[in-house]
């Protein structure tokens, strides 16, 4: 149809409402509905007044369809067109008030029509999220919740994983006893809104005891299997979130042993910065636990032989990061790791040669693993980018940190000798000498500290 058959088909659904029987005006909105995927916005925008107005009625007692639950199902439709927009001007007309008005005293269809329509619009239109969860919706929609049928449970996990990104509604579910829900919204129900139930879970678990809550609830198998089956966007909320919930000593082997660490090793890998940002953080959180350090030390191997130079550079830098554990430094030996790393530090890119020398830099410091550095022929390399003037700063330092050490070692003090006439070398040496001095300086005040001062914060207690 043109504009001007548009214009008339909207007069004539006028003339109805105004004047029409119960019956006509019903047929009149259910046209409606079906048409709103092919009408222009102009032409559904200006039939919002109308049906919020209608919605807004009291509901009568006869029996059937009644002109709320056809304005309701005629909303829905509208509001999924526009991108966002005829959801945000129906917001603005008061239905969210009129939908948690009814919600209550509603069952069976119109319920799950109301339910639809009020997901609809919370999920383009904020200022609509902000109406339900400052009126009570959050305690309305648990409500429903603890009382309705699998048809309409869906959705109303839906309306709930939209509302629980607000800090309110997540301390109101947190205070209600409600965090089931949101696991349970995380594991049912459509991608997107698993992923937000999955983000919610995410912001709700900073805080300790509600991370121990959502533990207890199961929200680590849930995450994973977000991990594991979603989109990419999803797998990036779902991988953080995880992370939060690793972020504590009791939690780290759950995590690794629900399969975690093969999917962070795969974010790792990918293009996506955010994504490698995300795998190294985590990471350096499961790797305190030994038996985690070791698996995640075989998929950085994997990576520093078969990777990009992007995936390349981030498995370098988790290693720096590992070896920097005392236990994790045995881990990176056993790996494999030292002779591929010595590899890449003279054939690497530059982000690569960087990232290696500083957990070369690491490794330095004991004895064994400087054995491994010097069997494997890291001492001529480490040398050679210490002298090298076209190499980036970082690199240098890294470099020739690790060699004095070597130098500072009986077995290897002649091999590196050369090296000390350097004035980089030197330099390195007295900042060394300052650290390690100011270190022992705080080591013996700690001692002479009591208990009592060490643990005057209760959180340490």
């Amino acid at each position: 149809m043109n504009t001007a058959d548009w214009d008339q088909e909207l007069r004539k659904y006028q003339d109805v409402i105004a004047s029409g029987t119960k019956s006509m005006k019903i047929k009149a909105m259910m046209m409606l509905a079906r048409f709103s995927k092919h009408a222009p916005e102009y032409v559904l925008a200006s039939t919002i007044p109308i049906l919020t107005e209608i919605l807004g009625h009291n509901v009568s007692n006869d029996s059937g369809p009644t002109l709320q639950e056809a304005a309701a199902y005629c909303l829905k439709c509208i509001a999924c067109r526009g991108e966002g927009a005829l959801a945000i001007e129906i917001g603005g007309h008061g239905a969210p008030h009129s939908l948690m008005r009814l919600l209550p005293h509603s069952d069976g269809r119109m319920q799950k029509v109301l339910i639809k329509c009020l997901l609809v619009i919370v999920s383009f239109c904020n200022a609509s999220r902000t109406v339900v969860a400052t009126n009570g919706g959050v305690e309305m929609i648990i409500g429903l919740l603890s009382s309705c049928t699998n048809d309409t449970k869906r959705y109303l996990l839906e309306i709930l994983s939209v509302l629980a990104l607000r800090r309110d509604v997540r301390k109101a579910l947190t205070r209600l006893r409600a965090l089931h829900y949101v696991v349970e919204a995380a594991s049912f129900g459509s991608m997107v809104s698993r992923e937000r139930a999955c983000q919610a879970i995410g912001l709700l678990g900073v805080t300790r005891q509600t991370r121990r809550m959502l533990v207890e609830l199961g929200a680590i198998p849930v995450l994973v299997s977000l991990f594991r089956e979603g989109e990419h966007s999803t797998k990036l909320v779902a991988g953080n979130s995880l992370g939060v919930i690793s972020a504590h000593v009791d939690y780290i082997r759950p995590v690794a042993q629900a399969g975690a660490i093969p999917l962070y090793a795969e974010l790792l890998e990918g293009p996506d910065p955010s994504g490698k940002e995300i795998a190294e953080d985590v990471f350096c959180i499961l790797a305190v636990a030994e038996a985690n350090a070791v698996e995640i030390a075989g998929h950085l191997v994997r990576i520093l032989r078969e990777g990009n130079d992007e995936a390349k550079a981030s498995a370098a830098d988790v290693m720096w990061d590992l070896s920097g554990y005392k236990h994790s430094m045995s881990v990176v030996r056993d790996s494999g790791a030292i002779p591929i790393l010595v590899e890449l530090l003279e054939t690497g890119s530059e982000d690569v040669k960087v990232n290696v020398s500083g957990a070369f830099a690491q490794l330095s410091y004991d004895g064994t693993d400087r054995m491994s550095l010097a069997e494997a022929g890291a001492i001529p390399i480490l040398i050679d980018l210490m002298n090298d003037v076209d190499e980036v700063e970082e690199l240098r330092d890294n470099a020739t940190e690790a060699l004095v050490n070597f130098y500072e070692d009986p077995l290897y003090h002649d091999r590196v000798s050369d090296a000390i006439n350097v004035s980089s070398f030197r330099n390195m040496q007295n900042r060394l000498i300052h650290i390690r001095a100011s270190n022992e300086h705080m080591a013996r005040s700690l001692r002479r500290m009591s208990v009592e001062q060490l643990t005057w914060n209760p959180d340490l207690v």
